[in-house]
């Protein structure tokens, strides 16, 4: 399990000693959608069904008289009666990036892990009288720190993560680190490794991940890999995940991928999901559609753990 003892922010905390605050701004994005969609399988026929997604993210920035950016960042959607995934940054551009995620903040590791195809598992979690499956993070909660160094080799980047024991876990602080490369044109390579922080040391470990992206042209090669390594082995999980998208033009693209997740525990079968989407984009308004196929998805061969799904969605930004 890797550690990092220390982090070496002491000169830019030293910093932020006596300063004050130059002009800053203040803004607001939002984003809503309107969405219909059906599932269908040998034991399910759920009929189709509508609904609707709003947010608002507020955001806010200002750089201070020794050259710090200090910002803030909350995001408000129709799920939530309180601010969500908020989180305070400052940064310079010789000390790098610090961030403090009061909520909705991620390992080095889950930042970066979402599969190729776009986490196809969540849209069958749960469907069809079947559990599903749901892809193992080391995400830590609340109150973790993230921290991106300042580039020190042309194409390379890292990213630090820190999750403190008094975040609600019983077990040891977790840290974590990721390495993004882009030297190469077209291509995007991540590898990832963090703790696992449990709530017991049986649930406690790490998770390794990384990510291959290649551009050519007007297709997008894109596979990621998981996995998820604790003491108790039945909590174990590996995923793996291929997609290639195709640009037809600027407005519209399709993407075709496949996602794998394979079970720590003995005799279960992996569960198995592909898609083919389509978007057309026409100022602030996305148009969407897919058609999606899921099977064992809560690693059983019972016939309601075999689904299909469609969708129809049109988002717009302002």
């Amino acid at each position: 399990m890797n550690k990092f003892k220390k982090i070496g922010l002491t000169a830019l905390a030293a910093s932020l000693v006596s300063v004050s605050a130059q002009a800053g701004a203040m803004s607001v994005a939002g984003s809503a959608s309107m969405n219909a969609g059906a599932y269908s399988g040998p034991e399910h026929n759920g009929g189709t069904t509508f609904s609707m997604g709003n947010q608002l993210t507020f955001t806010g920035s200002g750089e201070l008289d020794n050259g710090i950016t200090a910002s803030l960042s909350f995001v408000q959607d129709h799920d939530d009666t309180t601010f969500d995934s908020h989180s305070v940054t400052i940064s310079r551009d010789d000390f790098g990036t610090l961030v403090l995620h009061g909520t909705g903040g991620g390992s080095a590791t889950s930042a970066m892990d979402a599969t190729a195809a776009g986490n196809l598992w969540d849209t069958f979690d749960g469907v069809g009288n079947a559990t599903g499956v749901t892809h193992t993070n080391s995400a830590p909660g609340n109150n973790a720190f993230m921290y991106t160094a300042p580039e020190m080799v042309d194409g390379v980047a890292l990213n630090i993560s820190y999750e403190p024991q008094a975040s609600g876990n019983t077990n040891d602080s977790g840290t974590g680190w990721s390495a993004t490369y882009t030297g190469v044109e077209g291509l995007t390579a991540v590898y990832s490794i963090s703790d696992e922080v449990g709530t017991t040391s049986a649930l406690s470990g790490e998770q390794t991940a990384w990510k291959l992206s290649y551009v050519m042209g007007s297709f997008t090669g894109t596979a990621t890999g998981s996995d998820f390594d604790v003491q108790t082995a039945s909590s174990d999980q590996d995923v793996s995940s291929y997609a290639i998208s195709y640009t037809v033009s600027d407005e519209l693209s399709v993407t075709y991928g496949t996602e794998t997740i394979e079970s720590g525990t003995s005799g279960d079968q992996d569960a198995e999901y592909n898609k083919i989407s389509a978007s057309y984009v026409s100022g602030g308004m996305t148009v969407s559609a897919a058609l999606a196929q899921a099977e064992n998805i809560d690693h059983s061969t019972n016939a309601n753990a075999d689904l299909d799904y469609w969708s129809l969605g049109f988002a717009f930004a302002f």
